[in-house]
């Protein structure tokens, strides 16, 4: 994922802004619960990810193998391509048990006709991403950078009359405004709470105006944007302390995608901070292996 690229990533600070005040708040009610770590990539296909898989995969194969490597994936064809029924079906016979696809809402809803008259293409998503059934993450709806707060009506209207179906969402807004601006973030942020939308924080070099650090539900959907540098792996050190921190506020759910300018070292850098977080958070989860552990 190229949002957020910069010239010299090593001139950028990257320090992870203090938690906003209410964060604590939102994380408390979950204390007491099992704890659940969702950590995966954004593509699947050997093309992004080179040196992740084996000799003899054949790319019918790739997403079964992904998905013994990782628990999760966003699904961002979805937001390119309409799907039905069919593709859902083989998408989620096509992976291994406990395994969640994040799927992505089309660009006609967002970015043409930015979440105006959008009633049927809703529902269509909904009556489609379904049959996903127990594999069903939370979808992603990630509004156009252009999308001002003129456009709060809207986004008010879609979250109390147009997304009515049970199924959470969660929303990424990356205009600087939503976030930097007091009386239109807390408005949003209040709003989002109010109805379990989840506010999407998304950490890339070039925008860290979107470190808002304000939970609406919760559950984090971060989306890490490596800068294909060093400073890559100190950044995810920096967030297995801070999630460290909201485990112990309550936090008991985490969804956490790792991208990378070029995303060939996704799965690298995954591991690395899988082996981090279990050893922090006290889980479990699978260490994924890079062709080079494989093909040993």
């Amino acid at each position: 994922m190229k949002f957020g690229k910069v010239e010299n990533p090593g001139e950028v600070d990257f320090t992870i802004p203090p938690d906003h005040p209410a964060t604590k708040g939102v994380f408390a009610s979950e204390t007491g619960k099992e704890m659940e770590v969702w950590v995966g990539c954004a593509k699947w296909n050997s093309k992004d990810l080179k040196g992740f898989y084996p000799k003899g995969v054949k790319a019918k194969d790739e997403l079964r193998y992904y998905s013994t490597q990782f628990n999760c994936i966003e699904l961002n064809a979805t937001f390119y391509k309409r799907y039905w029924e069919s593709t859902y079906t083989n998408w989620r016979e096509g992976v291994e048990e406990n395994f969640k696809f994040f799927p992505k809402f089309n660009q006609g809803v967002t970015h043409y006709s930015r979440l105006k008259d959008v009633e049927q293409r809703c529902e269509e998503f909904a009556e489609n991403v379904v049959f996903l059934k127990e594999k069903l993450g939370v979808p992603l709806l990630q509004m156009h950078d252009n999308f001002s707060s003129k456009g709060f009506d809207r986004v008010e209207n879609f979250i109390e009359n147009v997304w009515t179906f049970d199924i959470p969402i969660a929303m990424e807004f990356r205009r600087s405004e939503w976030h930097t601006d007091p009386d239109i973030s807390e408005r949003l942020y209040a709003l989002m709470e109010s109805h379990g939308v989840t506010n999407v924080l998304v950490d890339t070099a070039g925008r860290r105006d979107l470190m808002h650090m304000r939970m609406t539900t919760p559950t984090p959907f971060i989306r890490w944007v490596g800068a294909n540098h060093e400073s890559d792996y100190s950044r995810l050190d920096d967030w297995v302390e801070r999630l460290g921190d909201w485990k112990k506020q309550g936090m008991r759910k985490l969804y956490f995608f790792v991208h990378q300018n070029v995303e060939q070292e996704s799965p690298l850098l995954s591991q690395y901070f899988i082996k981090k977080l279990n050893k922090k958070l006290g889980t479990d989860l699978h260490v994924p292996l890079t062709a080079k552990d494989v093909d040993k």
